[in-house]
């Protein structure tokens, strides 16, 4: 797999709740963190996303909000 995006989180799915249109996906990124993504269901189905397989989160830096206290 090659990416220009920069932040390449690989993990674990660890849940799928499917909705009308799109899914929640839950990844596990490391133990006891996780990343949340919502994509299409279509998206689900074409990359064979299913619970126990390995998958990435891919963070664009421009989509990515910072925030303190």
């Amino acid at each position: 797999m090659q990416i220009s995006a920069r932040n390449a989180l690989k993990g674990t799915v660890k849940s799928i709740t499917p909705g009308a249109v799109n899914a929640e996906i839950v990844i596990e990124v490391a133990p006891g963190l996780e990343v949340t993504a919502v994509i299409t269901k279509s998206s689900v189905e074409r990359l064979g996303i299913a619970i126990g397989r390995e998958a990435y989160a891919i963070i664009k830096s421009s989509d990515v909000l910072v925030a303190v206290d």
